[in-house]
């Protein structure tokens, strides 16, 4: 099955399909797979923007619950489902697998070392991701080439070979003006951290604001070292 999901992904590239508008890839990708297309929000800016394009499609819109999120951004969850009228599913981190590592470990052991830090990602983020993905054939995402180096050279479309599915980044190319300039226009409920310094949202122990000339990322895990700064749930090869 996932060569012939790989056919379909390579005969949308064929069919330069990433050169069309977003509205008329999501139309065009929500026909294929009407009941596998899916979303992942964080209710970051870029992914407010997409929950705007795809309100009254056919694409199913999850977020992962990490159980250490801002009080912020549970108020912007709130607010989205107000205005958009959506369903929104959540995924939790396997009891199984955190108590004993919190146990172990403390609640804050990912500042000790890189090895928890990149643990607690895998057990309250990439395991739920994976459960969320499956039987799904594209993931959406937010997504962005000014997000980091390692983003600048992703085509909106692509394959992700590690979760065997298509992964479409319709704001690949946007500037961070373009994305502001679209939350205003809309009236797009964002989370107000964004106001306050705070670019990459995640997990609040694990993320702070940014000062002015700093990286994007350098909010997120700002103890480690920069090349560090990934959580896997995107892995770019």
């Amino acid at each position: 099955m996932n060569e012939d999901l790989k056919s379909i992904f390579q005969s949308l590239i064929d069919n330069n399909i990433q050169d069309q508008s977003i509205d008329e890839v999501l139309n065009h990708i929500t026909k294929i797979f009407p009941t596998e297309t899916c979303f992942s929000t964080s209710f970051s800016m870029e992914d407010q923007v997409i929950t705007d394009f795809v309100k009254n499609s056919d694409v199913k819109i999850f977020t992962l619950d990490t159980g250490r999120l801002f009080e912020d951004t549970y108020n912007t969850w709130n607010l989205t489902r107000s205005k958009y009228k959506v369903n929104i599913k959540a995924y939790y981190p396997n009891q199984e697998e955190l108590e004993p590592f919190i146990q172990e470990n403390g609640p804050d052991s990912f500042y000790r070392s890189v090895e928890n830090r990149k643990a607690c990602c895998n057990i309250r983020k990439v395991q739920p991701l994976k459960r969320a993905l499956a039987r799904n054939k594209i993931w959406i995402t937010g997504l962005r080439a000014e997000h980091s180096p390692d983003r600048e050279n992703l085509q909106q479309l692509e394959w992700d070979e590690s979760n065997q599915i298509i992964k479409f980044h319709p704001l690949l190319f946007w500037s961070t003006q373009e994305v502001k300039n679209y939350i205003k226009e809309k009236q797009i409920p964002y989370n107000i951290l964004h106001d306050k310094g705070f670019v990459s949202i995640g997990c609040a122990p694990c993320t702070r604001a940014i000062q002015p000339g700093e990286d994007f990322r350098a909010g997120r895990w700002w103890w480690e070292d920069a090349s560090k700064k990934e959580c896997g749930l995107h892995v770019h090869k």
